[in-house]
């Protein structure tokens, strides 16, 4: 599955209808059907459903799935936003096919007998405004979308509800608070964005015939267990520790031990042939009492850090992450620079962010990759732009900041967005509310660094560390506990049943 915007959507219509000759007619009718079978098993023959429609390809799917449960025996009723010179095109072709079936067809005007209909309806289909749609919205669709969201009737959005714009835009959303939508082909960006992700409902996604070639070329791919059972690399019979990745985990303090040790644990769980963790003399004796598996380090940040030392630490590991509890002191700034310095695969998290910040553009330089894993919050301040600010058009903060700092960018959120330096996106589908806890993300950290070290390409390796980290909350939840009194210690007891479940 991958996600689409609505500039990718124009184009991939037009190449259906242009090179592979499919009538855009045709692609309107099987739409319409398929969202029909969606609807079956949520009908009765006793309701009255009415169907809003508006102008474009949008209106016109409507106009199919009137037609469509009108000739199943349905009662329906059309509410047709638009002037009648409005509807064009193929959707024209569809309204007159509908008017055949002397389905009624009420035009929003000032009389309002309209809304007398929508009060009485037992199920709404949205097919109002399309992917075209952006703010700010007008009358008479905030007049009909108040009307809808305070009524009880189910409500049905076609490829998204209606004010929702398919990426983002400068405005709050007004919009239909859609039950379930159904995507058409692939669903739009706006589905993965805190802000409108909430009026989607459950939202699934249906075919209507276009070539898969010309969706799965979108850039933005949507990251699901099947992908996870593609590309997760098995152990080779023959395997040994070495073959699997020695990694080193940087971080911790004397009053923050604790974010270390998850990020070690997890590494180990996530697949790392090899541990070692590099702490504070004071907080070492209290990360290795429940580490038995790693190895040990003093990290040099009670001293002037040496570049040389460092760099000699790095060498002796296929992969680096830094940042976890390690504070934000003078030495931790130097250890950061040092770190990136090296030429080795390296992770920044959470402290170390502070100071990456000061460090951008060294990290074009770097001759290995690197991962930078922030919250909305931590973003913010390495763009010094407000969380609101990231938190609306993700998309297009992480591609723009990755491919000007060459960096891969792990932007945590509900749903976690990889970006790699060429711009290319993966959108994580796994996880829960429960994540919400302090910890989280040092867990994710460790699976990252684990699975940055398997066989398999870096952007796979972090979609697969992220889907791996947000399934073991997903069966935690549904086994015995709640989003919430998860701990990041669960979703580490949890990796062994995630990674059965994807390498099954």
């Amino acid at each position: 599955m991958n996600s689409v915007t609505a500039e990718e959507m124009y184009e991939i219509d037009r190449k259906a209808v242009e090179d592979y000759r499919i009538p855009g007619e045709l692609l309107m009718e099987n739409a319409g059907r398929a969202i029909v079978n969606q609807l079956f098993d949520q009908l009765f023959l006793e309701m009255k459903i009415v169907v809003l429609v508006g102008s474009g390809n949008n209106g016109g799917d409507g106009f199919v799935v009137a037609r469509t449960l009108l000739n199943c025996g349905y009662h329906v009723d059309v509410v047709q936003t638009v002037a009648n010179d409005r509807i064009k095109g193929d959707a024209a072709k569809h309204k007159d096919r509908l008017l055949c079936f002397d389905c009624p067809i009420h035009i929003v005007d000032d009389q309002q007998a309209y809304q007398a209909i929508i009060d009485e309806a037992d199920l709404v289909v949205d097919a109002m405004l399309g992917i075209g749609f952006k703010g700010p919205l007008t009358d008479p669709y905030r007049k009909l979308i108040n009307q809808i969201n305070q009524g009880e009737a189910k409500v049905v959005a076609i490829d998204l509800p209606s004010g929702v714009p398919a990426q983002s835009d400068a405005f709050d959303p007004f919009a239909v608070q859609a039950d379930v939508t159904i995507c058409i082909e692939a669903p739009k960006p706006s589905a993965f964005i805190e802000k409108y992700a909430g009026y989607y409902g459950a939202w699934k996604v249906v075919e209507i015939g276009i070539p898969k070639a010309l969706i799965t070329a979108s850039s933005k791919q949507v990251w699901t267990l099947d992908k996870v059972n593609k590309t997760l690399p098995k152990r080779a019979k023959h395997g040994h520790k070495g073959s699997y990745g020695k990694g080193l985990v940087i971080g911790g303090s004397k009053e923050m031990p604790g974010s270390v040790r998850l990020t070690a644990k997890a590494a180990l769980r996530g697949g790392s042939g090899l541990v070692t963790v590099a702490t504070s003399k004071e907080a070492l004796p209290i990360i290795a009492n429940d580490l038995t598996e790693a190895t040990f380090e003093q990290c040099p940040v009670e001293n002037d850090v040496s570049e040389t030392d460092v760099q000699g630490l790095a060498d002796r590991f296929d992969a680096l992450v830094i940042g976890m509890g390690m504070g934000r002191s003078e030495q931790t700034s130097q250890l950061i620079q040092a770190m990136v310095k090296t030429n080795k695969p390296l992770i920044i998290d959470a402290d170390g962010l502070y100071f990456v910040k000061d460090l951008l553009d060294d990290l074009k330089k770097r001759s290995s990759p690197t991962i930078l894993t922030p919250h909305p919050g931590e973003m913010a301040m390495l763009l010094n732009q407000t969380i609101e600010d990231v938190k609306a058009d993700p998309f297009q903060i992480a591609e723009k900041f990755s491919k000007r700092y060459q960096v891969y960018l792990v932007l945590k959120g509900p749903y976690t967005i990889i970006t790699d330096p060429f711009g290319c996106q993966i959108i994580n589908t796994s996880g829960n509310p429960g994540l919400a806890k302090g910890g989280s993300g040092d867990c994710l950290a460790g699976i990252i660094l684990a699975q940055l070290m398997q066989k398999q390409s870096l952007l796979n390796g972090l979609a697969n560390a992220c889907y791996i980290h947000g399934l073991a909350a997903d069966i935690a939840i549904n086994e015995r506990h709640s989003t919430m009194d998860l701990l990041a210690t669960d979703i580490i007891d949890y990796l062994p049943q995630a990674f059965r479940t994807c390498l099954a």
